[in-house]
């Protein structure tokens, strides 16, 4: 059991090119579901439709959200795709699984004062609150996921034109930058950097206080501090940020296809979410303001 999991581990880093954050989910998935197979002395080989079945409906016994119980069964399809492809069984035994419906939640955003709050927050008299700052500006510059933030290096910036090329999934998109923010970013490159780093050799935009890469639980901690200190109540993560980039743009304008190219998105009706917030917040102020509402 454990060298057909070992066995996809590889075939999703190797064959796939999954992502880490990619890979770690969908291990976490297949060895929990291998865990209960175990128990119910049921080889992973010998998996039958009615055994994932059973294992979607004790996910929901436990209370799993319909979007966590279809992103396992997305990982156990996978699983077995993996195995057919390399002979190991013959028959992918959630192929026929229905989808769980997800209730798609309306992502949370920032209004504009909050974000000026929160973007104000390091205190730029230290190299830390110098850096931190750059980074948040970054982030709600561009719409970058923090995967892509922490992986940045010096060269993906050409701030004499003002844009960023931020390479994801093997494709390159550009993003422009505001001035404000090439403004906090060459200040950084010129005067913080040089100090942080602890080689020369070093290639990351963003290095932590030891002067390695930025980590992403290392950025985590940092946007959870200055929230607190900002004292907003709303649940910030560095994906609110990126959401906020983007509702902030369509509601100032800005083309929806323009949005997915700066965002990434593969598929436009990722981006189209944007929309029904947008027209979430005009409802809201119509229930609000008009006076037969």
């Amino acid at each position: 059991m454990s060298d057909l999991i070992a066995v996809y581990e590889n075939y999703l880093r190797m064959e796939k090119k999954a992502s880490a954050n990619t890979v770690s989910s969908y291990m976490r998935d297949i060895r929990q579901f291998a865990q209960v197979m175990e128990e119910k002395g049921v080889s992973l080989t010998e998996v039958l439709s009615r055994d994932v079945e059973d294992y979607t409906h004790l996910l929901t016994l436990h209370d799993k959200s319909p979007a966590t119980i279809t992103r396992c069964v997305a990982s156990i399809k996978s699983f077995y795709n993996c195995l057919v492809a390399l002979g190991e069984t013959d028959r992918n035994p959630a192929k026929d699984i229905s989808r769980v419906k997800v209730e798609r939640k309306l992502p949370q955003v920032l209004t504009g004062k909050e974000v000026e709050l929160f973007l104000a927050q390091p205190e730029c008299t230290d190299l830390k609150g110098r850096r931190d700052r750059a980074m948040l500006e970054l982030l709600y510059a561009t719409g970058i996921r923090v995967s892509e933030l922490i992986s940045l290096d010096v060269d993906n910036l050409n701030l004499p034109i003002g844009v960023l090329k931020c390479d994801s999934k093997g494709r390159e998109r550009t993003i422009p930058l505001y001035p404000a923010a090439v403004r906090i970013l060459n200040e950084y490159l010129r005067n913080v950097r040089p100090e942080l780093v602890d080689s020369l050799d070093e290639t990351a935009l963003f290095v932590n206080m030891n002067g390695e890469r930025m980590s992403r639980q290392g950025f985590w901690k940092l946007i959870k501090h200055y929230q607190e200190k900002a004292g907003i109540q709303k649940d910030i993560t560095p994906h609110t940020l990126r959401h906020s980039f983007a509702a902030h743009l369509l509601e100032n304008g800005a083309d929806l296809h323009a949005i997915q190219e700066m965002l990434g998105h593969a598929d436009i009706s990722s981006t189209q979410v944007y929309s029904r917030l947008l027209n979430q917040h005009i409802k809201d102020i119509y229930l609000k303001a008009h006076p037969r509402a």
